[in-house]
């Protein structure tokens, strides 16, 4: 099944209400919930999120609904693996590194690149398809492109370039979509955006403030979502940094804004230890993804912060009784 993350979709209801129509019954439509939305962490199916923006483009009479969407997000609607991506030595490395660990944010959908004369050009090769089409779908991804291309230039720049193969209609794009309508193409041949090849060497913008907003947003999410546990929120903190390697306790507690000591004290106060809460996120997080079958093995083990799949795979044994694959197996035997 290919998964995608449920921030890809923030503010979905907000847009949806602001035209009238009801975000809660589209959902269902889908079969998804309000609450699956909250955490933007998780995981939901692509062809879910496909068909929910095609029913919102019908009901809220908005053929351009998905950029709509893109319009209002910033690229940490990509998660805090964006973050990594831009504090790359450039842009071209920031670009590689997007292309080479978009399966991260979502399953189902690839990045691809190639240089034409003095211009690089990206597409989106989509493996899912909706029962009500993939245009909206459409729409959004290579909004969210654009938005992190301007975020990494540190300007809306009119030298990006973006070509998508459906019509708009007759609408007044410049005050529908101020944020693309300058760079915006209808009726391409094809679906693509086009940056020049020199922004490649240039050194990512990184903009701080945004950054510490971002964080300071996430931690009040956690307190809210999480008000009377320290240790839900530290595994919410976990299950993002694993990937980067650095998840010590140092790290979280940064994120957190305390000092390592405060939250080891009230780690204690509730009876936990760091390494515990470590290693319950991990197996939870393999766990969902090998019921899903959302990646290998590899990959997965990767992803958790192991350097190693045979360490991965000896841990997974200990805490399991069983070797991942087996796990897999029994599990959709099971189910």
């Amino acid at each position: 099944m290919s998964l995608i993350r449920s921030g890809a979709i923030a503010g979905f209801s907000e847009l949806v209400n602001s035209y009238g129509a009801n975000p809660v019954g589209l959902l269902a439509g889908v079969g998804l919930t309000s609450a699956q939305l909250r955490d933007p962490n998780n995981y939901i199916a692509y062809s879910q999120v496909a068909d929910l923006l095609e029913l919102a483009a019908e009901s809220c009479q908005q053929m351009l609904f998905g950029l709509q969407l893109a319009q209002r997000q910033t690229s940490t609607v990509l998660g805090d693996i964006a973050l990594g991506w831009s504090q790359q030595p450039t842009m071209q490395a920031a670009i590689d590194k997007a292309c080479q660990q978009l399966y991260l944010h979502v399953r189902g959908l690839e990045l691809q690149q190639r240089v034409e004369g003095d211009m690089l050009r990206f597409e989106f090769a989509f493996m899912v398809g909706g029962s009500l089409g993939i245009q909206q779908l459409i729409q959004l991804s290579y909004g969210h492109l654009c938005n992190f291309i301007d975020e990494l230039v540190g300007a809306d720049s009119r030298e990006l370039q973006l070509s998508l193969h459906q019509s708009a209609g007759k609408q007044d794009l410049v005050s529908l979509l101020p944020r693309y309508a300058s760079r915006l193409v209808f009726d391409g041949v094809d679906n693509f955006v086009k940056v020049p090849v020199r922004w490649g060497a240039r050194k990512p913008h990184v903009d701080t403030a945004s950054l510490a907003e971002h964080f300071r947003h996430y931690v009040n999410n956690l307190e809210q979502s999480y008000p009377d546990s320290v240790t839900d929120r530290i595994k919410s903190v976990l299950g993002q940094l694993l990937r980067s390697g650095d998840c010590s306790l140092a790290r979280v507690a940064a994120v957190l804004g305390v000092q390592p000591r405060v939250l080891q004290k009230r780690l204690a106060a509730q009876g936990a230890g760091y390494s515990q809460l470590l290693r319950e996120t991990r197996q939870q997080i393999a766990e969902q993804y090998l019921a899903n079958n959302a990646m290998s093995v590899t990959d997965l083990a990767l992803n958790l912060g192991y350097a190693e799949v045979a360490v991965f795979s000896r841990h997974f044994k200990q805490w399991t009784g069983l070797s991942p694959r087996q796990w897999q197996q029994r599990y959709i035997a099971t189910r």
